[in-house]
């Protein structure tokens, strides 16, 4: 029920990127800018401001964004509150996840999730990438929520939420509030998580399309979990690449610090990982679900 135009703008605004909201919404660039400027026309106002290949929400656009919110978060409520007088949802669902989205991304969602559809019983296992598409494929979980890059012929995968993996160290390092060449890589003592992670393959992969090779960089260690380590690098002179969004406590408390690299970054989707074929109720209510928060 969402306006099809606010959503649209909604889209840019959140990936600040007309070429993402496109692709998001699977709608040509042309046509995403056609529906922002009936919305300006409509209420005869700018909404963004490009600056170089960016965009940033304008006074105007941001007051849209915050009331674009609202509204979608109302739509969302009758959605669900007419959908649960319609239909009783009962049943288990097995959802599998790789670490970064379990710990810092799902919990919120699941929360939410069970506040409409109490007799809806969720197991939620976490696992790196690799071993949740076996767990998949041998029929031990419901639906995977990845962070790799590899795809297999054995699923469907659908785009669940954007992400950035940033250079991250602690918020005294001597290199905080600096840019770095990409080569300068070479020099540091690095901290990367371990082999099986979707995350690593997902730098290694940006790396190399950079002419940096993973073995010929300074690893001093690899670890199991962001957590693990961001506590490393609260203790040492490492650095790391790590998920946006699981260091988003630790710069606000300003405990880490972002290291930029001139002229690179990391960007992703994580990905609903299905198996091919019909899904089954629950499945498709979890993720019509997740679509509108």
């Amino acid at each position: 029920m969402f306006d099809y135009r606010l959503k649209v703008f909604h889209t840019v605004a959140s990936r600040s990127s007309f070429t993402k909201a496109s692709e998001e919404l699977n709608i040509s660039q042309p046509a995403v800018t056609k529906h922002i400027k009936e919305i300006e026309n409509q209420l005869n106002t700018k909404l963004f401001d490009r600056k170089g290949t960016s965009i940033q929400l304008t006074q105007s656009g941001k007051i849209l964004f915050e009331y674009a919110e609202k509204i979608r978060n109302i739509y969302r409520d009758l959605e669900f509150e007419i959908n649960q007088i319609n239909q009783q949802h009962k049943g288990k669902l097995i959802i599998g996840a790789s670490t970064t989205v379990a710990q810092y991304i799902l919990p919120e969602i699941l929360a939410k999730f069970n506040l409409y559809y109490k007799d809806i019983k969720i197991e939620l296992i976490t696992h790196n990438t690799e071993i949740i598409s076996e767990l998949l494929k041998e029929g031990k979980i419901d639906l995977g929520i990845i962070e790799g890059e590899s795809q297999s012929n054995y699923f469907d995968y659908q785009i669940f939420k954007a992400d950035e993996i940033v250079l991250v160290a602690k918020a005294n390092h001597s290199l905080a509030n600096k840019t770095l060449n990409i080569k300068d890589l070479y020099h540091l003592e690095l901290i990367f998580r371990e082999p099986g992670s979707g995350s690593l393959e997902f730098i290694q992969n940006r790396l190399k399309e950079k002419g940096i090779s993973l073995d010929k960089l300074n690893i001093v260690m690899q670890l199991g979990s962001s957590e693990s380590i961001k506590n490393y690098l609260l203790h040492s002179d490492s650095l790391a690449f790590l998920s946006i969004s699981t260091v988003l406590n630790e710069l606000k408390n300003n405990q880490l610090s972002i290291i930029d690299i001139k002229n690179f970054s990391i960007e992703r989707n994580f990905h609903f990982i299905l198996p091919k074929g019909e899904q089954s109720e629950l499945i498709r209510l979890f993720l019509k679900f997740t679509s509108q928060l």
